[in-house]
């Protein structure tokens, strides 16, 4: 099993140090500190030399930075001044090759973006060093005309090529509408059916819709429970409550346990 990732990821441009504290004591399972769309161009230069009073030590809380896109004017600089962070990772925009750059110890999280970045998604999850894929919906919706519902299959092709490489499950993508909270447990809820597990948000009121989404039930844990039980006594395939029990199963109920002990249980 992949290591259990954040279940909330916050970002919180890098142009306002004091958002960036509140962000870290937010409640976030991590934070995105961000040098890219949240930064106009003339602020990009001032907020990245904010970083290194920031993250002098590196915080309790996992932080990455998303940098700016290769390519851009911007992408070199930041990727030098994010080695000499005391962070845990960086976020790599609209990557479209397995060409990627190197970030040293750090976590390198690739977000793809683009028709081109689908399509190539499972090489870019393969690369030495990749610790985490995910879907940018805004930047793929406006290229490829797609409403919501439409994005399903890139979602898809995202979260398999990403357990195919051995990655975690991807966080889905921020939910632009920071007032509506009932769509966003809606949009979490169908995020889960695809397979995503845990999600990006852009306000900090959105961190506990997310949570509760992706929290397991008491029920669902208890059923964990006892098929993990069931197979150290038994092994193999066999029946529990009138339904066959094999090892995929038991690996689901594997992570839905380690999903409730590290993060608890929803509130229902």
């Amino acid at each position: 099993m992949s290591e259990l990732p954040p279940l909330t990821w916050l970002y919180v441009p890098a142009s306002r140090p004091d958002r960036v504290l509140k962000a870290l004591a937010s409640g976030a399972h991590a934070v995105i500190v961000d040098l890219e769309d949240g930064v106009a161009p003339a602020d990009k230069e001032h907020a990245r030399a904010g970083l290194a009073e920031l993250f002098r030590e590196r915080p309790a809380v996992r932080v990455h930075v998303r940098v700016n896109a290769l390519g851009t004017r911007w992408a070199e600089e930041d990727l030098a001044a994010v080695r000499g962070l005391a962070i845990h990772g960086v976020h790599l925009p609209k990557v479209e090759s397995p060409e990627l750059p190197n970030v040293g110890e750090l976590e390198l999280h690739c977000l793809v973006e683009t028709p081109l970045g689908v399509e190539r998604a499972f090489e870019i999850a393969s690369v030495p060093g990749v610790r985490g894929l995910s879907l940018g919906e805004a930047d793929l919706r406006a290229e490829t005309g797609a409403g919501d519902a439409g994005l399903d299959w890139a979602r898809g092709r995202v979260i398999n090529a990403a357990l195919a490489a051995g990655l975690p499950r991807p966080p889905q993508s921020v939910f632009a509408d920071i007032h509506d909270l009932k769509g966003l447990a809606a949009s979490c809820a169908r995020g889960r059916e695809l397979g995503f597990l845990g999600r990006t948000a852009i306000h900090p009121k959105q961190l506990p819709v997310i949570e509760q989404a992706y929290l397991p039930t008491k029920a669902e844990v208890e059923r964990a429970r006892s098929i993990l039980a069931a197979a150290a006594d038994k092994g193999g395939a066999f029946a529990l409550d009138g339904a066959m029990v094999d090892a995929p199963f038991v690996a689901a109920a594997r992570n839905t346990v380690a999903l409730a002990e590290k993060y608890g249980l929803r509130d229902v």
